[in-house]
């Protein structure tokens, strides 16, 4: 099997998972009760909480610990409306957010808030002094994608949260689920970042909200304190200390494995080159560990069928988009509406294996002139 839908989804480390098991096996008590084995458990969680804090290098926050990145952006948006809405009611975001932010600003906007898109460069990055001038009393929130899924291009985070330094009623959210692992991003000017484990090779159904301590937001779900009085439930321990062991690790060699998934987006992009009917869509603010293309003429989903009938597994777009036919990530760069209806994402990791780039190269090389062929 060659897998290239890293971006979906990753594999589960095999230390991580060893450390769910252990959790699991050791620490059965609930680490909300007051006896001993709560209290080891509790114990544990804030271990975890504080190497979480330590490799991301955030002082003076709480880590709200959530089912996912999705519950944690929805936490973070609908926390920041609801609490502050006193202040102001104009939001400010990007049209490359995941649908995880894009759903609950609907919702938002329905509900009597104001929603301000900021104009992007021909790079798709932020325009920076267009977002200055959106800038009013009124906004309590920015928020913006570190890395979008579909194309991989990188914002400038440190940028803005510079700006917005300036303006001390405005908060600001950054989607970091893309990017954890994946860049390093100063994080210093960012007041609220959200992320998922299945992404840096934890397991699926943790993920967190970190805000800064001094913010309140109103709780997305209710029922008493947990971890923190901003998520009701009982704490998974085992999945908080998988967690926590994940990010450590995908940290520790993050510069080698950049540089050696860069050399593998190299190669991949030379091979496309090649193809008259293929559109690189992803560009230079792009990380190398998402490669977007656009194959003319020919419906993704055929493609993406084609290549798994070789066990080769891509995706058309992120896997939590809705079902519509075109990309709008893509269309908001290109303004080319064949290459937004036609893209395809591939997503490399430091897994990727050179020989899996060769045996793609000629499989979809066969497909390729299959379908094209056809036409």
């Amino acid at each position: 099997m060659i897998y290239l839908d890293y971006s979906a989804t990753t594999p589960v480390n095999e230390e991580v998972l060893n450390s769910f098991i252990g959790a699991t096996k050791k620490y059965l008590g609930n680490p909300n009760s007051l006896h001993k084995l709560g209290v080891e458990g509790n114990h544990l969680i804030n271990m975890s909480t504080e190497q979480i804090k330590k490799v991301l290098n955030v002082n003076d926050v709480d880590v709200i610990y959530t089912s996912g990145a999705s519950e944690a952006n929805n936490t973070a948006l609908k926390g920041i409306a609801f609490t502050y809405s006193n202040r102001g009611k104009t939001i400010i975001t990007t049209k490359l957010e995941h649908s995880s932010i894009n759903e609950p600003i609907k919702f938002l906007e329905k509900n009597g808030f104001n929603i301000e898109y900021v104009k992007l460069n021909s790079d798709g990055t932020v325009d920076l002094d267009n977002l200055e001038e959106l800038m009013t009393e009124d906004v309590i929130l920015v928020s913006s994608c570190a890395v979008n899924s579909e194309l991989g291009i990188r914002q400038p985070i440190e940028e803005i949260g510079k700006l917005l330094t300036k303006y001390n009623k405005c908060y600001f959210h950054v989607d970091m689920t893309q990017a954890i692992g994946k860049v390093k991003i100063d994080l210093s000017n960012v007041d609220l970042f959200s992320f998922s484990a299945h992404k840096f090779y934890g397991i699926k159904g943790i993920g967190a909200l970190i805000k800064k301590s001094k913010i309140i937001i109103e709780p997305l779900i209710h029922g008493g304190k947990s971890t923190t009085l901003y998520r009701s439930g009982t704490p998974s321990l085992e999945l908080i200390v998988s967690m926590a062991k994940a990010i450590r690790l995908i940290y520790d060699n993050i510069d080698s494995n950049n540089k050696y998934v860069a050399n593998l987006n190299n190669q991949l992009k030379n091979i496309l080159s090649n193809y008259d009917k293929v559109s690189i869509n992803s560009n230079e603010k792009c990380i190398p560990h998402i490669l977007n293309i656009s194959i003319l003429g020919v419906k993704p989903e055929t493609f993406l069928h084609a290549l798994e009938e070789h066990n080769i597994y891509i995706s058309t777009k992120s896997a939590c988009s809705s079902n519509s036919s075109i990309s709008d990530t893509v269309y908001e760069i290109t303004k080319d509406s064949e290459k937004a209806s036609h893209s395809i994402r591939i997503s490399l990791s430091y897994l990727t294996k050179e020989e899996d780039i060769k045996i793609f190269k000629e499989v979809f090389d066969k497909c390729y002139k299959e379908l094209t062929s056809l036409r």
